[in-house]
């Protein structure tokens, strides 16, 4: 099989899908390996580590798409790559398709076989593809909402671990997953008043034992929300559904009543974000004002970390990559993971949460692969 990788086009995306040591792992296993030129350039690999493990780098990322049978990426197919895409082709990447209704059209149109690092699913429930960057993403939220807590950034002028005689900022998080435990690690760490809610009681526990009892824990409801949102300096809201669009736990009301120069950051941007306000941002402008509010919604926020974030990545897609390029993708007949990532084929929706989150009829791959 011929397995491309080409420099991602979102705003200020630096990550690569593709390692030397990944072109090292497929080219052993017999497949060719075709990259665009610079393609790890940011994340600390030149072309010429890539072409010493066997790759052939092209010049553009158009020749690589023509030829790719399966395409591995950071990021959604977005602008001239969606038409790009052609039929049968494999693309194993991050989707999140629940909010981007054109992309979905798109690779149905194109009956593209897409596969999705963030519904790839293990056996006891985990999503090992999305907890490396939700691992990133959760310790990045405090250092983008200390800068946005910054007055010249339109905060109010709050630190995050106060100094001696002045309180620390108050951080509330929502959701105690990987991001949310993240987040409560770095902002726990640095000394602010941290507060962490979940819906789930022994998740809770969990968290109330890790800390030592010094984070408070609790229940996530609408009350417990509005209650406790109005003293947050800093609100990290990381709540989301695999596949689905994500709930919005945070309405405009909660927006409303809180202190002027607060500060939201919705790690759950790229499934639709968790408030009723939220749009995507981008790191060339990550930030926005809503009621005196400042809300960043930046869709890729490992991206800005891609010495970390790419190695990280490909440390968990690597495995995966090898068995679609070694058994194309009707290894999902007998591969679970990758069962619950295959989101469409054949211009078939594949996965419920996409399904239900568009209003699109579902296809259960069982059907389809039977």
């Amino acid at each position: 099989m011929r397995v491309g990788s080409v420099i991602e086009i979102k705003d200020n995306e630096f990550r690569a899908g593709i390692t030397p040591a990944d072109v090292q792992q497929y080219v052993a296993h017999g497949h060719d390996v075709i990259l665009q030129k610079g393609l790890g350039v940011c994340s600390g690999y030149t072309d010429e580590a890539y072409e010493a493990q066997g790759a052939v780098m092209y010049d553009n990322a158009k020749d690589v798409w023509d030829e790719a049978d399966l395409m591995i990426k950071v990021k959604e197919p977005m602008g001239e790559e969606l038409n790009r895409m052609h039929e049968g082709q494999i693309i194993f990447t991050y989707f999140h398709m629940a909010a981007n209704r054109q992309l979905t059209e798109a690779l149905l149109e194109k009956k593209v076989s897409a596969v999705a690092y963030e519904t790839v699913k293990d056996a006891v429930g985990h999503l090992p593809l999305l907890s490396p960057m939700s691992q990133i993403a959760g310790r990045l939220s405090l250092f983008a909402g200390a800068h946005a807590l910054q007055k010249p950034n339109g905060g109010s002028g709050v630190l995050l671990s106060g100094v001696p005689g002045v309180r620390s900022a108050n951080v509330l998080i929502i959701g105690g997953g990987v991001v949310g435990t993240n987040a409560a690690v770095m902002a726990h760490g640095i000394g602010s008043n941290v507060k962490i809610m979940d819906k789930n009681h022994k998740r809770l526990a969990e968290l109330d034992l890790q800390f030592n009892s010094q984070v408070e824990t609790l229940y996530s409801d609408d009350e417990t929300i509005s209650r406790n949102i109005k003293d947050a300096d800093l609100v990290i809201s990381t709540v989301l559904i695999p596949g689905a669009s994500a709930p919005k736990l945070i309405k405009k009301h909660h927006i409303e009543s809180m202190k002027e120069g607060s500060v939201i950051v919705d790690v759950a941007i790229d499934q639709g974000g968790s408030t009723e306000l939220s749009r995507p941002t981008t790191h060339t402008h990550p930030t926005y004002v809503e009621n005196g509010v400042v809300m960043y919604c930046v869709s890729n926020m490992p991206g800005a970390v891609p010495f970390t974030a790419t190695t990280s990545l490909t440390n968990a897609t690597i495995q995966y990559g090898l068995k679609l390029a070694d058994e194309g993708i009707e290894v999902i007949r007998k591969n679970k993971p990758l069962y619950y990532g295959l989101n469409t084929y054949m211009g078939h929706v594949t996965n419920p949460g996409v399904a239900g989150s568009l209003d699109l009829e579902y296809l259960d791959p069982k059907e389809i692969f039977a």
